[in-house]
C-alpha cells in the first residue's frame, strides 16, 4: 500500500481527530483537533495534512510558513503524529519525505525547521537521517533542527535538497 498526504476536510475530520497516540506520547503533542482548529484561524500560513495508507488515515501533520516571524521563505513543522497501532512501520518516514518534498516545491522555500525534546535520541536520529541539522534550543527549551534548502549553513557532507 502507498502512503499519501491528503487535505483535512469535513469528510475525514472525525477520523483524523480520533487517531490515538500511545499514552506516554499524549503529553508531548497537541491534539489533532486543537491543531486543525489552530490552522483554521491562519488559513494562509498554517497547512494541515492527513497521512493515509491507501484509503485509511494513519497520521496527521501541521506545518506553517514563518511569515509572522519575518521569514516568509522558511517553514516549520509543528505537528507530526502516527497513530499508535501504525508506528514503527515506516509510514512516518515516508510521510515526512512527502511533506519535505511539498515544502521544497513552495516558491522561494529556503529552510524547514522542526522541534523536539532535547535528549530524545530517537527523534535526533530520525530527523538527522532526513537531513535535519540541530541548531540549538528555542525559548521553550526544545531542540530546533533545520534543513537549509538553499545549501547555506549546512555542514559539509550533510544531505540537503
Amino acid at each position: 500500500m502507498t502512503i499519501t498526504l491528503q487535505a483535512v476536510t469535513e469528510h475525514n475530520f472525525h477520523a483524523i481527530i480520533e487517531l490515538p497516540l500511545l499514552p506516554e506520547q499524549q503529553d508531548y503533542l497537541a491534539s489533532n483537533a486543537y491543531s486543525i482548529a489552530q490552522a483554521s484561524f491562519y488559513p494562509d500560513s498554517f497547512f494541515t495534512r492527513a497521512i493515509y495508507l491507501g484509503d485509511t488515515p494513519v497520521g496527521f501533520m501541521l506545518y506553517a510558513s514563518n511569515d509572522d516571524d519575518g521569514k516568509p521563505d522558511e517553514y516549520s513543522i509543528f505537528r507530526f503524529m502516527i497513530a499508535s497501532g501504525e508506528q514503527g512501520k515506516g509510514y512516518g518516514r515516508r510521510a515526512i519525505e512527502l511533506l519535505l518534498d511539498e515544502i521544497r516545491n513552495r516558491p522561494g522555500a529556503a529552510a524547514i525547521h522542526i522541534c523536539y525534546v532535547p535528549g530524545n535520541p530517537i527523534a535526533k536520529t530520525f530527523y538527522g537521517s532526513l537531513g535535519f541539522v540541530e541548531t540549538g534550543l528555542d525559548e521553550d527549551g526544545e531542540m530546533v533542527a533545520q534543513i537549509r534548502l538553499d545549501g547555506a549553513g549546512q555542514e559539509p557532507g550533510t544531505a540537503h535538497a
